[in-house]
């Protein structure tokens, strides 16, 4: 008998190690799609769970979004094991659901790098890999894209099948249900994917509701109902009635196990739901219908965090993350000082127990923007519309015109998608609706889609609007403060991530609307510094001043309205200007001074520090700032080579005068 068992044990840990074996070298051998196509389908699981760890082990040090790619490992490598991409497009919706498709498409060696400096996007980008066929970081924009494709390869008639990948929280947007629209509108072949990993619909989650989507998606199927519509076509005066009887049929049929009526209606075929992470079920269908004509919805349920414990758990806080432990999935920063949006939440929180007409509002990022104590606290204050900026703004627009305080909190990024609303129903009206643009400037990893560096540029030339920026977080409270005094439209803009670690008065104060304020005096240079660049405009100065070189320090406080007077007297005292803000420099703040100056006819030597006329790549924060000349050295160095400049055109006077300079 111990021989026996021993035999067994022995047996069995032979087979788990062929296992581990085969686990372990999948990967290795997959470099495309295309060799992703030579394995056997029951292997593919195997690779799935393989991919997850490389994405687990690789988030856990570089952060990123994880639960939500997670959730779509087996739907990516179904859709490159069926589709021969890239001639196929794949038209992914937003980053999360992109990290398996770079690890599948020729990313894997290079997937360490992920959201690093010089390394790869967390996004899908063009110029990094041909899978990548749209640049993507803002949502819903997969449907219209991926039409435009299937119009395009039609023009072409090149044959190749355009397919959507969309989430359902992106697919609440406006943009989508206007692609859906158009899309059923102009009948091109056009495959939607609807990823929904919400359950909404688990009731229909079953054999029954596999079984029906196997049939609809068939080829008997289909094959049948357009023969149907064609016998019946040719039958004079009662065919058309038919067949439209047998449309209210197959559509009562099919409502009593899918919800798909809205697709139907939309002229779409719907199929699903079907599991999400069973791939033979997801290779079957996709099969089934990449060869059907006209636009196709298949419905997919997923699991955000699939196969890693905390973030199943709870995906709301593993939908973007830092660098974590990845065996208790604690991260790994420490917790520090209160972040810029905490400080505003809670801010909020203590001015609504005050105000019973403030109420909050959010695009789909309750606890991205601070939202949840005001959420907890007043719940039927609190308005999240989901991934619809252009709503929000509206819908704020319309309490604010019946007396109530609305505040909007949106990140800077995202609030470009409502420019209209916020010119034509906000300011044109005057309504007293505040903007709090959390993210603006520099954000890091996540890159040039979300980098919040033109809401100056957008926003400066509304008119009615008054536009502030705090120098540190107890600033910050006072100006949420201060906006709620105003009886117009008010934007704040602040930075992510950890604030300055300034104590916090318990008390709130108004801030004098348009009135900067003088931090540090100085005689030969004045930097006007707005928001997060007030404070490396100091550390500069104190560097410049034990160098002998007097420089003013301006808290400017007022986006609009700009301080004038204050300009106008120091560019009466010193030598030049500068202007630092963290926006890009084309109509930013450094213009608005500009503007100042040559009102009042004042010449005088400004240097403008911002972001130049380009995309900012990803990389950390600090790195980026510095890169762009936006940090303490780059002020300093600046004012120096000012300085220097200003000193050395003195000098060539002095010489022309004397005749050593001739020209």
């Amino acid at each position: 008998m111990a021989i026996l068992v021993r035999n067994f044990l022995m047996n069995r840990n032979n087979k788990n190690q062929t296992e581990k074996a085969v686990r372990e070298n999948i990967l290795d051998t997959i470099n495309t799609p295309a060799d992703l196509k030579k394995l056997d389908i029951k292997t593919l699981p195997l690779l799935a769970d393989e991919i997850r760890r490389l994405i687990i082990d690789t988030v856990s040090k570089t952060g990123g979004h994880i639960a939500a790619s997670l959730g779509v490992v087996e739907l990516t490598i179904a859709l490159h094991y069926v589709f021969n991409t890239p001639e196929d497009k794949l038209v992914l919706d937003v980053v999360h659901q992109t990290y398996a498709h770079k690890i599948l498409t020729g990313r894997k060696e290079d997937f360490d790098t992920l959201r690093q400096y010089g390394g790869l996007s967390g996004f899908p980008k063009r110029d990094e890999s041909p899978y990548d066929t749209f640049n993507v970081g803002h949502s819903s924009t997969s449907i219209s894209a991926a039409l435009g494709m299937a119009q395009a390869g039609c023009l072409k008639n090149d044959g190749h099948r355009a397919i959507a990948i969309i989430g359902d929280g992106s697919l609440m947007a406006g943009m989508a249900f206007e692609g859906l629209n158009y899309a059923g509108h102009i009948k091109k072949n056009l495959i939607v994917v609807l990823n929904d990993n919400e359950m909404s619909i688990s009731p229909n989650v079953g054999a029954l509701s596999s079984s029906l989507s196997r049939l609809i998606s068939g080829q008997t199927y289909n094959k049948f109902r357009d023969e149907l519509k064609a016998i019946l076509g040719k039958i004079p005066a009662i065919g058309e009635s038919v067949f439209r009887l047998v449309r209210q049929s197959e559509g009562f049929f099919k409502s009593l196990f899918v919800p798909g009526l809205i697709f139907e209606e939309l002229g779409f075929i719907y199929l699903g739901p079907i599991l999400g992470h069973r791939i033979d079920m997801l290779v079957e269908n996709l099969n089934n219908i990449k060869n059907l004509r006209g636009p196709i919805l298949l419905h997919v349920l997923t699991r955000k965090g699939m196969g890693y414990g905390p973030a199943e758990k709870d995906p709301t806080s593993f939908h973007g993350v830092g660098p974590f432990d990845k065996e208790s999935g604690q991260p790994l920063s420490p917790k520090g000082a209160a972040s810029y949006t905490e400080v505003f939440g809670d801010a909020l929180t203590k001015i609504a127990k005050e105000n019973s007409r403030v109420v909050a509002i959010t695009a789909g990022m309750t606890g991205g923007t601070g939202l949840s104590g005001f959420e907890n606290e007043f719940p039927d204050r609190f308005f999240d519309v989901g991934i619809a900026e252009q709503h929000a703004i509206t819908f704020a627009a319309g309490m604010a015109a019946e007396g109530f305080r609305p505040v909007a909190a949106i990140y800077s990024t995202f609030l470009q998608r409502s420019y209209d609303q916020i010119l034509h129903d906000v300011c044109l009206q005057n309504l007293p609706v505040v903007f709090m643009l959390d993210r603006a400037g520099i954000v890091g990893e996540d890159g040039p889609t979300h980098h919040g560096l033109f809401d100056i540029s957008f926003l400066r030339p509304m008119p009615n609007m008054v536009f502030m920026a705090p120098k540190d977080e107890n600033e910050l409270q006072h100006m949420i403060h201060t906006a709620f005094q105003l009886k117009q439209p008010v934007a704040i803009r602040y930075p992510r991530g950890k604030g300055l670690g300034v104590p916090l008065d318990q008390i709130f104060k108004t801030i004098p609307v348009g009135k900067a304020e003088v931090l540090k005096k100085g005689e030969s240079v004045a930097v006007f510094a707005v928001g997060s660049t007030v404070r490396p405009a100091l550390d500069a100065a104190e560097r410049l001043e034990s160098e002998g070189i007097s420089c003013a320090v301006i808290n400017s406080r007022f986006i609009k309205p700009i301080d004038e007077n204050m300009l106008v007297e120091f560019s009466e005292k010193v030598e030049a200007i500068i202007t630092v803000e963290e926006n890009v420099l084309q109509a930013g703040f450094g213009t608005a001074v500009l503007e100042v100056l040559q009102l009042h006819n004042i010449e005088k030597k400004v240097v403008c520090l911002g972001i130049p006329d380009i995309f900012v790549e990803h990389g950390p924060q600090k790195m980026l700032r510095a890169k762009y000349g936006i940090d303490c050295d780059g002020i300093y160095n600046t004012v120096k080579t000012t300085i220097n400049q200003k000193q050395a055109g003195f000098d060539r006077e002095e010489k022309k005068a004397s005749g050593l300079y001739p020209c």
